[in-house]
């Protein structure tokens, strides 16, 4: 047979199957195993993830994917989020909306995170793309509920609006009354982050002509009167975070509610719940078998009324909760939710030093006695063990991500003072599936040199007052594979341990070092040595010679051009 006639069969037959293919990592493969191979993916390919917005320039992703309808860029390094980045760093939306006007006229969907977004990029946004449908904004900056007026005004076919945890100008609800009167599309809105009151009677009308609606979050400002009504309309919901829940029902209020949830014979997530009280919580009984995934981190629920609703959850895969629910709540979790994957605890006054409530290791061997199926664990807590640690894993060692954060930095075991190494020790023998892992606590070098030897699948490493000597970094460097993210802050690594990686940061996205003790000719040894990454760094103090806070990330595109004058890039 013609060679090139076998050669156009194999191209027929990968432009049916990759459709299929969904997951950006496996299609990336796709494309390396030949010319043809990546011609093919590059041309079928509809949708992008840009992990960081300056690793690549939008004329870039433009030349290589001319057919994209769906973007999700991000921007600010992850520790933004604890305000350990400056105001005005950069990730500016507006440069990458310019080229998708021009090259992506027919996109349909931008899910944004940790980028800085002007009202007047979202304006552009909806008035530049004529098919646009989803829009979702997690952990920006930038804008106002202005912006969000431009796009009910003129995304006339938008499905999808998912507004997260913003730093934006929350400045009236007026916005949702922007919504055209024949809007009828909708099947995601959230809006549970937001603060103004919105009309009532807006939202309501709005909720009643989306017959697809699927997803709605509100605010806590709807009342659990208000919510009744809303269910009433949406009985097809999978998903809902509910308002406030703390007003007063009579009884025959309560019923009334409860009939409307019990209706809702697809919802599968619950959110929300703002100040909720035990009383309140009963109304959800009926409804809590059907629960895959239950969200309380909005409400201070003590451990008896967590133990009254959790006992009606046996099918939870997701639960996140506040410190307040305490052990004793932990437990109830462990006894009722054989099936629980994903468990979260986060403080309810991470900066209330004098607090008398909490969780401690206890809770987190509690919930992995009954949950074997736990694969995720975040961990918010007052005081660990090493036995703890290592009787949880061995109870789950299906764990992908293990994040665990003792309140109080450099904490040793608490019954024995010793440090913590064994207990990450336990963590990456025990869980050969590990991919990300957070650590807090006392810990020596003897912790990344077990990093460095067991966690061969190991993807993202969050390390924070913690380590000995430069050798901690060094061994991760040298012994993690698949190492992607390294985020670093307040420990003692210095110019040798940045140095050490110089192999490896060519295969990695990004590193992050804050607080440690680095110097700025240390980070000017780095650029020379590997002028294909981007070394910059913020500078926080007047001494030009110590580098106080360190991004290194690879880029296509070279130093960014936006930096402000705090960002001084090697």
């Amino acid at each position: 047979m013609d060679p090139s006639i076998k050669s156009t069969k194999e191209i027929e037959v990968l432009k049916q199957v990759l459709p299929l293919i969904t997951s950006h990592k496996d299609r990336n493969s796709v494309s390396q195993v030949c010319k043809d191979f990546y011609n093919v993916e590059r041309c079928s390919r509809t949708k992008v993830f840009i992990g960081n917005c300056y690793s690549v320039s939008p004329e870039m992703v433009a030349r290589r994917f001319p057919n994209i309808r769906s973007v999700t860029l991000k921007g600010k390094p992850r520790f933004s989020d604890f305000n350990l980045v400056p105001e005005n760093w950069g990730a500016d939306v507006q440069s990458w909306l310019q080229v998708f006007a021009e090259f992506y006229p027919l996109l349909e969907e931008l899910r944004l995170k940790r980028m800085t977004v002007s009202d007047a990029s979202l304006e552009f946004l909806a008035t530049s793309f004529l098919e646009f449908r989803a829009l979702s904004l997690a952990s920006c900056d930038g804008f106002s509920t202005d912006g969000l007026e431009a796009i009910a005004t003129h995304c006339k076919a938008l499905t999808e609006l998912d507004i997260q945890e913003n730093d934006m100008d929350d400045v009236s609800g007026d916005w949702l009354s922007y919504f055209p009167e024949d809007f009828v599309s909708l099947e995601v809105l959230n809006f549970s982050s937001l603060n103004s009151d919105v009309s009532f009677d807006v939202l309501e009308d709005l909720v009643c002509r989306c017959k697809s609606l699927r997803v709605l979050k509100v605010n806590k400002n709807i009342t659990l009167e208000q919510l009744e009504k809303l269910l009433i309309w949406t009985p097809q919901l999978m998903e809902l975070g509910t308002g406030s829940f703390y007003q007063e029902l009579v009884p025959h209020q309560f019923r009334m509610l409860e009939i409307a949830f019990e209706k809702c014979k697809n919802l599968s997530t619950l959110s929300g719940l703002w100040e909720a009280t035990s009383h309140n919580l009963a109304v959800l009984f009926p409804i809590c078998a059907r629960l895959t995934f239950l969200n309380l981190s909005y409400v201070n629920l003590q451990s008896a009324a967590l133990t009254e609703l959790i006992a009606h959850c046996s099918n939870l895969r997701r639960l996140w909760v506040l410190d307040t629910v305490e052990d004793k709540g932990l437990e109830a979790v462990g006894s009722c939710c054989p099936l629980l994957e994903e468990l979260r605890v986060f403080p309810a006054g991470p900066f209330d030093q004098d607090m008398n409530y909490g969780v401690t290791e206890s809770g987190l061997v509690a919930v992995s006695n009954g949950c074997r199926r736990l694969k995720y664990v975040l961990y918010f807590c007052m005081q660990m063990t090493n036995d703890a640690v290592s009787t949880v894993v061995q109870n789950c060692p299906d764990f992908t991500h293990f994040r665990l954060c003792i309140m109080k930095p450099c904490q040793p075991d608490y019954v024995t003072g010793e440090p913590m190494d064994e207990a990450f020790g336990a963590v990456v023998k025990s869980c050969t599936k590990l991919e990300r892992l957070s650590l807090s606590g006392l810990l020596t070098d003897l912790t990344f040199e077990y990093i460095g030897k067991y966690a061969k699948k190991l993807e993202i490493l969050s390390v924070a007052f913690a380590g000995s000597s430069d050798l901690g970094m060094q061994l991760v460097l040298e012994g993690c594979p698949m190492l992607r993210k390294l985020e670093i802050r307040d420990c003692p690594f210095g110019d040798a341990a940045l140095l050490s990686g110089l192999e490896k940061y060519e295969s990695m996205r990004s590193l992050w070092m804050s607080t440690c003790n680095l110097t700025v000719n240390g980070c000017k040894e780095l650029a020379k040595e590997m002028p294909q990454l981007n070394v910059e760094v913020i500078k926080d103090e007047e001494n030009d010679e110590v580098a106080d806070k360190v991004y290194v990330y690879r880029s296509l595109a070279g130093p960014r051009s936006d930096a402000p004058p705090f960002v001084v890039s090697l």
